[in-house]
């Protein structure tokens, strides 16, 4: 068995978006029988909500959809990442703009918006939902779940199963 590919998600506190799509994220690889092969975390950019769980309006948008955020606590991005992520995804420019300043000359890695593997071309970023009403976190978690199916069927066929693309329950020629 090759080695394990690991994705880290990010955005400012690590208290709404990318802890929701780690959580996302998770269930998809969970249900393709993927847990041991793709590992899973968070952070944020900054650092004032570190050792916090997710907002309770983001695990409330994720429990109503079968998510559960609630083990989950923020933590801030450390250059360390660097050496131990295949997938680094940010949520929005600014925080791909902070992570290609830490960025060591040598990372060869995957650096770029999570929302590059959504098939919705309206969005090329996770919006902020914190300051926001609840539709925000609606948003968020729509947003997030299309860029997972993708992000898990390029993991997939780029480096599970490069031969055989189908993942279970896709049919077959189709």
């Amino acid at each position: 068995m090759s080695e394990s590919i690991q994705v880290l998600f990010v955005c400012l506190g690590n208290i709404c978006r990318s802890p929701t799509a780690h959580g996302v994220f998770m269930r998809h690889v969970n249900e393709a029988g993927l847990k041991k092969r793709i590992l899973i975390d968070s952070a944020g950019t900054g650092d004032w909500h570190v050792g916090r769980p997710p907002d309770s309006r983001a695990q409330k948008a994720a429990k109503g959809r079968g998510y559960d955020l609630s083990r989950l606590r923020a933590r801030q991005v450390r250059p360390s990442d660097f050496d131990k992520f295949h997938y680094i995804l940010p949520m929005d420019e600014q925080n791909l703009a902070d992570l290609e300043r830490m960025r060591p000359a040598w990372y060869a890695g995957h650096l770029g918006l999570f929302l590059d593997f959504a098939a919705n071309p309206d969005y090329q970023e996770v919006p902020d939902p914190y300051y926001g009403s609840n539709r925000g976190f609606e948003l968020v978690l729509d947003l997030i779940e299309d860029a997972s199916r993708n992000l898990l069927r390029h993991i997939h066929d780029t480096h599970i199963d490069p031969i055989f693309t189908n993942l279970p329950g896709d049919s077959v020629g189709g």
